[in-house]
């Protein structure tokens, strides 16, 4: 039996996403979502996307790239999934040697992994020199199973749009989601500082539905909003939820939150995912709150180059 690590082509899309929903069926993946995260990657990240193949069948993928929107130089990240029935043969040590190598290459000090919060994953990481930094927890909420709970009405001053109604315009958005990303928990900082690369990163991100993603505007400006992805079909993730400085601990991620969740259920959507760092408590809270479950957890894992 051949096994191999090579470069992934348009050809392996439909394997891409097979893998990935069979490793992580919480994420929303779509191959319009591989071939635009292929195709309008900033050259500064320098991103790697890998198949690991056996036998002629991509039974594992790994995605690599420098983070270039981070403050600190040098930090960089990779994410490989093995599917469930091909783990333990070699083919995850292939792809994370084949993504170290690359971002050695491209001068990165330190690699940053996701890992399934399991003892084999755990120790597989440890063992090839990564260590645990922190966990996040993936939740799920059944869109069919149970009424969803309301907020208290809006306050005056007050009202609900969608990302929609920021087409022409967009800039008020990026505004506030690179105040509320700079505030995120994790171990790579993220500024948000090139308005066109995050239009063409996020804004015009096809999973991304403007339609159901809500925008809180308080006096006129945009106060939080929650980013809906979609699968188009029956599965709903919470992209990112925030709310800017000035508004916090008014809530304001609830009301935007449950607007975008009534109204995906109204459009037909079935399973609502989402993911918080462990230590972001008022999201976790948040959350609970609408009656999201822990499906799974992950342990950030990372390696330092020498």
């Amino acid at each position: 039996m051949t096994l191999i690590v090579r470069d992934f082509t348009a050809a392996d899309t439909d394997a891409w996403i097979r893998v990935r929903r069979a490793a992580v069926p919480f994420m929303v993946v779509t191959p319009a979502s591989v071939a635009f995260e292929r195709s309008t990657a900033h050259p500064a990240k320098k991103m790697r996307m890998l198949a690991a193949e056996r036998d002629g069948e991509v039974i594992g993928t790994a995605f690599a790239g420098i983070a270039y929107d981070s403050a600190e130089p040098g930090q960089a990240y990779v994410t490989p999934y093995i599917h469930p029935g091909h783990r333990g043969r070699g083919a995850g040590s292939l792809l994370l040697r084949a993504a170290e190598e690359h971002l050695g290459a491209e001068g990165a000090t330190a690699v940053y992994a996701w890992v399934v919060d399991v003892p084999a994953s755990r120790a597989f990481a440890e063992k090839r020199g990564y260590r645990p930094t922190r966990s996040l927890h993936f939740q799920r909420l059944g869109l069919a199973e149970g009424p969803l709970p309301r907020p208290q009405s809006l306050p005056a001053g007050v009202e609900l749009r969608t990302a929609a109604d920021f087409l022409d315009d967009p800039r008020p958005m990026f505004e506030a989601d690179a105040e509320a990303t700079a505030d995120e928990p994790g171990d790579i900082s993220t500024d948000f500082t090139d308005y066109d690369d995050w239009i063409n990163h996020t804004w015009n991100d096809p999973l991304l539905d403007h339609g159901l993603s809500t925008v809180v505007v308080a006096d006129g400006r945009v106060a939080a909003f929650t980013a809906a992805h979609t699968d188009g079909r029956t599965r709903y993730w919470s992209g990112m939820t925030g709310t800017v400085r000035a508004h916090r601990n008014r809530g304001f991620a609830k009301l935007a939150k449950a607007d975008s969740l009534h109204r995906a259920r109204a459009a037909g959507y079935t399973d609502a995912y989402t993911s918080n760092d462990a230590d972001n408590g008022p999201m976790l809270a948040v959350n609970k709150w609408f009656g999201y479950e822990i499906c799974a957890s992950e342990v950030r894992h990372v390696r330092e180059f020498g």
